[in-house]
């Protein structure tokens, strides 16, 4: 994928099957770094294989280069390309039940799934898929992770997901580790409101940390992007969520955990952030905050023009790990 240092530092979406004049007016002359696609009841960015092809193709030629289009495609509920033109995939709760059990047969059978995932991605245009999650399961965690996470034992959650960032890269596409430094013990969800982390540092060092330091201090820590969550830390910073928080993401993803990689904020649009103004400035907070990209999933367009004039071009830090990223299949190699 192409690094433009004329990019904004935001990850757009857009309303429909395919692009408006406006929308491509618009993204034409913001230069968003990238685009994430939706495929939800009623609504969105997905019918078909040859309509998906059509409008990725389409979107890169908006920006004038080979640009990150994202999607959520983990398996289990949280996949926007579906049945019956997609495979189903089972949630990621299911290897970590059989690696509980049976590590290699685990990692063997999870390999698979990735591979075949990845296919279908790189078939559709998509370069960057927003997973694996790395979040440990406890007894408070929401629904919303729920199966969604591999395991409550942080070593599985670990080992399952280096596998995955893995096979990933080597077919070619970029993982996005979420959600930083970890949301297993949100009892709310965040779409809808603000979770509150209470638990020291130390437990949450042992535990929910872990997984992310061992994907970062791995031989392809450089080439991941990662997601920050919109939880509060009481320990760390009572008053801010991680992807508005300067101490969460410098003090502990940064140095803590050791996360050198492009590091994008949740969706701006959730709830979890209602109290930081409109989008837009939401926006900017993440971006003063550390966070190197702004996501927004909205597809509203109104709401991307309002941030396009509230976010600067790219930090040269963030370019610096976009070719990190964009250099390791050539380093792997």
């Amino acid at each position: 994928m192409d690094v433009n240092n004329k990019a904004l530092p935001v990850i757009f979406s857009l309303e429909g099957l395919v692009l408006t004049p406006q929308e491509r007016s618009f993204f034409s002359e913001a230069n968003p770094l990238g685009f994430i696609l939706f495929n939800k009841p009623g609504t969105r960015n997905i019918e078909s294989p040859d309509q998906l092809r059509k409008l990725t193709d389409q979107l890169r030629e908006c920006v004038g280069r080979a640009c990150p289009i994202l999607i959520d495609q983990e398996g289990g509920r949280v996949q926007r390309l579906k049945p019956p033109l997609w495979r189903q995939y089972p949630p990621m709760r299911h290897f970590g039940e059989l690696a509980a059990a049976d590590m290699e047969h685990a990692l063997e059978e999870l390999r698979f799934v990735i591979l075949q995932l990845a296919e279908e991605l790189l078939d559709g245009g998509i370069n960057v898929t927003c997973a694996p999650v790395l979040d440990v399961l406890t007894s408070v965690t929401h629904d919303v992770i729920g199966d969604r996470a591999f395991s409550e034992d942080p070593e599985i959650v670990a080992r399952l997901g280096l596998s995955v960032c893995r096979t990933l890269l080597a077919a070619g596409i970029t993982p996005v580790i979420k959600h930083l430094p970890g949301h297993g013990r949100g009892s709310v969800d965040s779409h809808k409101d603000l979770p509150r982390v209470s638990e020291p540092l130390t437990v949450l060092e042992q535990t929910d940390f872990a997984p992310f330091r061992s994907i970062v201090k791995s031989e392809i820590g450089p080439a991941v992007w990662g997601m920050a969550a919109h939880i509060v830390y009481e320990c760390i910073d009572p008053d801010h969520p991680s992807s508005v928080s300067p101490i969460i993401i410098q003090d502990i993803i940064r140095k803590q955990i050791g996360f050198e990689g492009l590091l994008l904020s949740d969706d701006l649009d959730m709830d979890a952030l209602s109290s930081y103004g409109d989008t837009a400035d939401r926006a900017k907070l993440s971006l003063e905050a550390g966070c190197d990209i702004a996501l927004y999933c909205g597809g509203n367009l109104e709401i991307m023009q309002k941030i396009a004039k509230s976010v600067p071009k790219i930090s040269a830090e963030a370019l610096k790990r976009l070719q990190n990223s964009a250099d390791f299949p050539k380093i792997a190699a």
